[in-house]
């Protein structure tokens, strides 16, 4: 039986992480007694003791955390930003090429941001392909449940979602210094970063994020897209799907797979202006789903397990 250790399991990432694993028979959780929660001492023995740790914390934090696991044996899945870019750490999204085994052999697991999983799994196949050239100006918006902004937004939302300015959409983060480009600029290996607008919207979680494609930009057009996508997920492992657009409703919803954790990704236009776009749950596939998935690959179980699909 592997043990689990969640560092910072009140959070909303790591409340989601213990939810999906309590039920599992092949897994034993490391808890610690609410008054050492925070202490040092206590989360370094726990950290240790563990088979897989979770670090669902702040940045600076999830640092500390790291540096006080001394077990070369213990794998280590951190949910902050502040290790998506390191070489040192293996970048957790298992549907990318040659992705899975690295993940399975890696100690030090950095977990995809919410709006770089969906930037991801739609470019990165593309521009690999040469598909989408590294250099395309790219635009993309990404619809995000408020749960994505942790325990104080979500207390916001709850309050206020009905009235006023909460009621609508809320786009942020205009300066274009969105802290998950740069994990997409490095996996998907572009030359620039896209004009990128996020928007959070009056929903508990579910994410859609759209990467807007100028004709000019794609060799092959519409179908040479449909036919990478396809032929990336289609033979997955049900976390990562392509769908056609023909097979989804008209109108689609950032909210259509909320409290799952898989991915659809999808494309709709013309062969002059074309979307890709991925529907997900910033929670689930953006979050504890993957970090989760993550964990199965590094300990040798069915990816799948425990997972809602």
């Amino acid at each position: 039986m592997h043990k689990v250790f969640i560092d910072g399991s009140a959070g909303t990432t790591g409340l989601r992480i213990r939810e999906r694993l309590e039920g599992r028979k092949d897994l034993s959780l490391i808890r610690l007694p609410e008054a050492l929660r925070k202490d040092p001492a206590a989360r370094r023995d726990a950290l240790n003791a563990a088979d897989v740790a979770f670090l669902c914390l702040p940045d600076a934090a999830a640092v500390e955390s790291a540096a006080l696991v001394e077990n070369s044996a213990t794998v280590v899945i951190d949910t902050s930003t502040v290790h998506r870019t390191s070489d040192a750490w293996e970048y957790g999204f298992p549907e990318l090429a040659g992705r899975r085994d690295r993940i399975r052999a890696a100690k030090r697991i950095a977990n995809p941001g919410c709006h770089a999983s969906g930037m991801i799994a739609l470019l990165e196949p593309l521009v690999s392909a040469g598909i989408v050239p590294a250099s395309a100006p790219l635009a993309v918006f990404s619809l995000t449940g408020y749960s994505g902004g942790g325990k104080k937004m979500i207390a916001e939302y709850e309050e206020n979602r009905a009235a006023g300015l909460y009621s609508g959409g809320r786009q942020y983060a205009l300066g274009q210094a969105h802290k998950h480009l740069p994990e997409v600029v490095k996996v998907c290996a572009l030359e620039r970063a896209p004009v990128f607008s996020p928007i959070i919207v009056p929903h508990y979680s579910g994410m859609e994020t759209s990467v807007m494609l100028h004709g000019e930009f794609v060799r092959g057009g519409l179908a040479a897209v449909e036919e990478c996508l396809g032929s990336h997920y289609g033979a997955g492992n049900g976390v990562v799907r392509f769908v056609p657009a023909t097979e989804l409703p008209a109108v689609l919803s950032s909210a259509m797979l909320s409290g799952r954790d898989d991915m659809v990704v999808t494309c709709h236009g013309t062969d002059e202006r074309m979307v890709v776009t991925a529907l997900f749950d910033n929670l689930g596939k953006g979050a504890s789903g993957a970090a989760i998935q993550n964990m199965n690959l590094a300990i040798g179980a069915d990816e799948r397990e425990g997972l809602v699909l």
